[in-house]
Order: C-alpha cells, then sequence, then structure tokens
C-alpha cells in the first residue's frame, strides 16, 4: 500500500518535511502543518484552510492529501468516478 501524496490543489507543489507555516494571528507557532493534519502543536488551533508556500493560493487542508492513485484523498467514490470523465 503506498502512502498518500500532498501537494498543493492549485499548483502542485509539494511541500517537504522542512516546509513551515506559522499560527498566524494566534500563538504565533512555526511548523509543518502536515505533520499535524492542520493542528497547531503551539495552542491547539485547527486549521480548516492552508497557503500554499509555492503560489500563494489558500485551499481547504483536506485537498491536499492526494490518494496514491492521484485522486483527492477526501472525495468519495462518485466524486472520484465523475473527476475521472
Amino acid at each position: 500500500m503506498r502512502a498518500r501524496r500532498i501537494r498543493c490543489p492549485s499548483c502542485r507543489w509539494e511541500p517537504g518535511a522542512s516546509a513551515r507555516w506559522s499560527c498566524l494571528p494566534a500563538c504565533g507557532t512555526v511548523w509543518n502543518t502536515f505533520a499535524t493534519g492542520g493542528l497547531c502543536p503551539g495552542c491547539g488551533a485547527r486549521w480548516h484552510r492552508t497557503q500554499c508556500l509555492a503560489c500563494a493560493v489558500v485551499s481547504a487542508h483536506r485537498d491536499w492529501y492526494v490518494d496514491p492513485d492521484g485522486g483527492a484523498a477526501g472525495a468519495t467514490g462518485r466524486e472520484r468516478a465523475a473527476a475521472a470523465h
């Protein structure tokens, strides 16, 4: 079983382990948001949207996770089938 990929839904940039986001304007913690699924380790804030560090587009955090077959990890079977057509 292959692991899910993480990539920007807009430009398809794939953040590495060293990529960092800031919990602003909340606590200012700097961390890799994908290491915690969007949960700030400093204050516990849940980030539902993530800004791409490459293209600056803001997308739903869940839309960054991609199944190994190329479909969005959060998509239902029906949504994947519709996208394939």
